[in-house]
C-alpha cells in the first residue's frame, strides 16, 4: 500500500470516528462521558498529525484545523453543542476529496520536480564552465533525493533501522522490488551512483566531462518520467 492509499484509509477512519461522535452527541441531553472525551482527544491528535504530514504546519488546512481546536471545547459534546465536531469532519471531507482526485501528491511531486530542475540547470552551468566534478556531485544529489521522493510516493521506508536515511543503492533496490521501475533503470541508477561516489571521494580520473553530461541527461529524464 503506497502513501496515498495509507492516507485515504486514515482519512476514512477519522471521518467514521467523527461521525460516531456526532451521532452520540446529537442524541445526548447531557455531556458525553470520559470515554468519549478520550476518543475525541485521540481523534483530534490523529487529525492534526495527518494534516501536518500531508500539507505542512503552515498550510491552510492545518491553520483552519488549529482555529477550530483553539475556539472550541472538545471535552464538551452534547445535543446542544456538537457543531465543532462537524467542522473537523468538513475539513476531513475536503482532504478526502483531494486524495480521491490525486490533487495532493501530484502537486507536491510537481513542486519537488521544479526544485530539482533548478539544481540540474545549475549543474549544466557548472558543466558548461568545465567544473565536471562539482557538477557530478550536484547531479548525484538530485538523483538521490529523487529516489527518496519516489520511495515516499510508493510507501517505501527511506531510513534504516537506526533512523539514518537510506543512500542511493538501498533505495534503488527497494524501488525496483516495488515495481517503481525495471531492472534496466536500476542498473543505470547504479552506474551513475558510482560516478557520483567517485566525484565525492576525489577519484576525478575515473570519469570525464562527457560521462557527467550523460549523467545529467539521465537524471533530467528520470525526474521528468517519475516525478511528474
Amino acid at each position: 500500500m503506497n502513501l496515498s492509499e495509507l492516507a485515504k484509509t486514515e482519512v476514512k477512519d477519522l471521518i467514521g470516528i467523527g461521525q460516531g461522535l456526532v451521532s452520540r452527541a446529537s442524541q445526548s441531553g447531557s455531556q458525553l462521558g470520559s470515554d468519549a472525551n478520550t476518543e475525541a482527544a485521540t481523534w483530534i491528535a490523529r487529525t492534526g498529525q495527518l494534516l501536518q504530514r500531508l500539507y505542512g504546519v503552515e498550510s491552510f488546512h492545518r491553520r483552519m484545523f488549529d482555529k477550530v481546536v483553539e475556539k472550541n471545547d472538545f471535552t464538551n459534546m452534547h445535543s446542544a453543542y456538537y457543531s465543532h465536531l462537524n467542522q473537523v469532519i468538513g475539513l476531513l471531507r475536503s482532504v478526502e476529496h483531494e486524495l480521491e482526485n490525486e490533487l495532493i501528491f501530484d502537486f507536491r511531486r510537481l513542486l519537488q520536480a521544479d526544485i530539482f530542475a533548478d539544481f540540474l540547470e545549475m549543474a549544466k552551468y557548472l558543466l558548461d564552465e568545465h567544473y565536471k566534478d562539482a557538477a557530478a556531485v550536484l547531479i548525484g544529489g538530485v538523483l538521490e533525493d529523487s529516489l527518496r521522493e519516489l520511495a515516499d510516493a510508493n510507501g517505501i521506508v527511506t531510513t534504516n533501522p537506526k533512523g539514518k536515511p537510506l543512500t542511493i543503492e538501498p533505495l534503488n533496490a527497494e524501488l525496483t522490488k516495488a515495481g517503481a521501475y525495471d531492472k534496466l533503470i536500476q542498473k543505470q541508477v547504479t552506474s551513475w551512483a558510482n560516478l557520483r561516489n567517485d566525484a565525492a571521494h576525489g577519484h576525478y580520473d575515473k570519469y570525464d566531462q562527457s560521462r557527467v553530461q550523460m549523467m545529467l541527461l539521465f537524471v533530467q529524464k528520470f525526474t521528468s518520467d517519475y516525478l511528474r
